[in-house]
């Protein structure tokens, strides 16, 4: 983040944002953006803030390259620094990075929202399916939990669901059901 794009400023600009009505548009996001930041923005500046709240309002935000991997099966958030991914051998800390908590906790509610499920400090935990997310627009099952529930802060579980690739023959093969 720049000098000017500040944590203040790209509130603000969320702030903004919530009070329209319909999906935001890089349009819309980088009118925001100018006018919360008073016109001090150069086009990098305003570029990279622009970057910034794009990840923060589409998709699974920072998580969208963990979950567009075809070898990940899930993907756990329990804290700002510590991201996990399951790639079938166990669970192994990604390099994602969030700003602080509140970042972890607007991600849990926007997809929470996106399940058609609330999450708040009166409805604290959300278990859902988001569709279409991740690699070929499989659906994704959504578990997440606020504190003080989850102690440390919000913690957010995402599962891809993929259709099965072996049939009942393969299966038997592989001892895995007998015939």
């Amino acid at each position: 983040m720049t000098a000017l794009v500040t944590p203040d400023l790209l509130d603000r600009v969320r702030d903004r944002l919530a009070q329209t009505s319909g999906e935001p548009t890089p349009a819309t996001v980088a009118a925001a953006i100018r006018a919360e930041a008073g016109g001090v923005l150069g086009d990098t500046d305003l570029l990279a803030a622009l970057r910034l709240l794009q990840t923060e309002l589409t998709g699974v935000g920072p998580l969208d390259p963990l979950l567009a991997d075809a070898g990940v099966a899930d993907v756990l958030v329990t804290g700002p620094d510590e991201v996990w991914v399951d790639r079938g051998h166990g669970l192994q800390r990604s390099q994602i990075r969030f700003a602080d908590d509140a970042a972890v906790r607007r991600l849990a509610q926007r997809l929470a929202l996106s399940a058609g499920r609330r999450l708040d400090n009166a409805q604290p935990w959300v278990d859902g399916r988001l569709p279409g997310v991740g690699n070929a627009g499989f659906g994704v099952r959504l578990h997440a939990v606020l504190a003080p529930i989850a102690h440390g802060g919000t913690c957010l579980s995402l599962r891809v669901l993929r259709p099965a690739t072996q049939g009942l023959d393969a299966l038997a093969a592989g001892g895995a059901i007998r015939p």
